[in-house]
């Protein structure tokens, strides 16, 4: 079986209320795929997912935001969740890794509310976002383009709007670290 992402390290950014299958099925996906993927977290411990109209199961932090730095790793994945997005806002070290992975040109992959983080961030700027109508604003005033498309790939950012294009996204995400991962290893 072929592993495209075999030794790639890749960061799945969430808090507490991140939309949980936009975090396991990608991460479930990215594993299979052979990257090594940790969960980085404001949470201590566990991070619990949100799931339809409750809350969801725990998941165990692998680091915390404020010891991670976006050298540690070579690709970024951003779910959605209000309230996820509500406890990563809390602290700026969140803000300081989503920089560090768009100012060194490594791959990130966003869905849903995932991509307001990159328009908090300040790292929309000339890009081209598919974003859902909540998330639509925060893009624009971000110096985003909206994409007409489900998924928009630009560069080395993958964005999507939800869950209804989650498979194809995923997809995607793997073939965006893989070829980006094979252009680092050629340099």
């Amino acid at each position: 079986m072929q592993k495209p992402l075999a030794g790639c390290k890749i960061a799945v950014l969430v808090g507490n209320g991140f939309e949980e299958i936009q975090m396991t099925d990608c991460q479930r996906a990215l594993l299979g795929a052979g990257a090594a993927v940790k969960i980085v977290s404001t949470a201590p411990g566990l991070v619990n997912g949100w799931q339809g109209k409750g809350w969801g199961h725990y998941y165990p932090v692998d680091q915390q935001v404020s010891e991670t730095l976006a050298a540690d790793f070579d690709m970024l994945v951003l779910p959605g969740g209000e309230r996820s997005l509500a406890k990563l806002l809390e602290t700026a070290h969140t803000l300081r890794i989503i920089r560090g992975f768009r100012d060194a040109g490594k791959p990130v992959s966003a869905i849903g509310t995932g991509i307001d983080l990159l328009a908090a961030a300040d790292r929309l700027v000339g890009c081209s976002v598919s974003v859902n109508d909540s998330s639509r604003d925060k893009a624009v005033a971000a110096g985003a383009q909206v994409a007409e498309e489900p998924i928009a790939h630009d560069g080395v950012l993958l964005t999507a709007r939800d869950d209804a294009d989650l498979s194809a996204f995923i997809q995607q995400t793997i073939e965006l670290f893989a070829s980006a991962d094979a252009i680092k290893r050629a340099a």
